[in-house]
């Protein structure tokens, strides 16, 4: 999944990145655009072709949680992070 949807050039870019074996996944994003991220996720599980499974998926899934709770943090009072 690319960068670059139209959500505006200074968005920011995110990255969530698998390495399993000899393949390598890695996917690029804009923050706000994470339900796309797990679509993405989720079309690359049903495509044989890859060895990404749903225990890769769900992997990416949390570094995704996690890049959304860093996020968040950001908006909370200092008191409360």
């Amino acid at each position: 999944m690319a960068a670059g949807t139209g959500t505006g050039a200074g968005a920011e870019v995110k990255t969530l990145s698998l390495v399993k074996g000899r393949e390598h996944f890695c996917f690029r994003y804009e923050v706000g655009q994470e339900a796309k991220v797990l679509d993405a996720l989720v079309e690359l599980v049903h495509r044989r072709e890859f060895g990404f499974e749903w225990f890769d998926a769900a992997v990416l899934s949390h570094q995704l949680g996690q890049h959304l709770a860093k996020e968040l943090r950001t908006y909370l009072p200092k008191k409360a992070a």
